[in-house]
């Protein structure tokens, strides 16, 4: 079954000019929120003066207020995805529902057990002279990530970092999240984080 649904990027709405705020919505109701600050340092390889060496410059990227998103709920799995200038970046957030059993029966919570970063190096507002410019993907590897447990919000103002191996030559992207307050399950009341 297809649910009718919505995202909107609420980003206007913050306080401050980092802090990007998402909602995914599906028959109505809000099934998913995210707050947070997002930096993303990605390394990439310029030519030296010399035209022969390499050297590794460094990409900062935050995310645009004008960024599009869309979103998958479920009961069990959910997703965010965040995508801005014709898709040359797009940031991904995969989150799973678990229970474990425990002896006073089961005990259920959330995390995000995925991040995804998709970048091209051909795009020049970031990348500048870049060698073998293209996409690649950089991946979290066994990720498990603000857990927290069911029904209840996750919500932590400290920066966390966050590495991703990319598919450019195995280097590391690094993500960096803080003023993060994100609910991808069980929201009770509409555009309403739980406790």
């Amino acid at each position: 079954i297809l649910a009718e649904q919505e995202v909107e990027n609420l980003s206007g709405l913050s306080t401050s000019p980092d802090k990007d705020i998402f909602v995914v919505r599906e028959n109505g109701t809000t099934c998913l929120m995210a707050e947070f600050a997002v930096r993303i340092v990605v390394p990439f390889d310029v030519l030296a003066l010399n035209g022969i060496d390499l050297i590794t410059e460094q990409a900062q990227i935050t995310l645009p207020r004008v960024a599009e998103i869309q979103g998958k709920c479920g009961s069990i799995e959910a997703e965010l995805r965040i995508s801005w200038i014709n898709d040359a970046y797009t940031f991904r957030l995969f989150f799973i529902k678990e229970a474990h059993n425990v002896s006073k029966g089961q005990d259920i919570f959330w995390k995000i057990n995925k991040i995804q970063f998709v970048y091209d190096t051909n795009e020049p507002s970031h990348f500048i002279n870049a060698v073998n410019p293209g996409k690649h993907t950089a991946n979290s590897h066994h990720l498990s990530a603000l857990v927290t447990p069911g029904g209840r919000s996750y919500e932590c103002k400290a920066q966390q970092t966050l590495s991703l191996i990319s598919s450019d030559h195995h280097k590391g992207v690094t993500i960096s999240m803080s003023e993060v307050r994100i609910q991808p399950f069980d929201i009770k009341s509409d555009f309403m984080f739980s406790e």
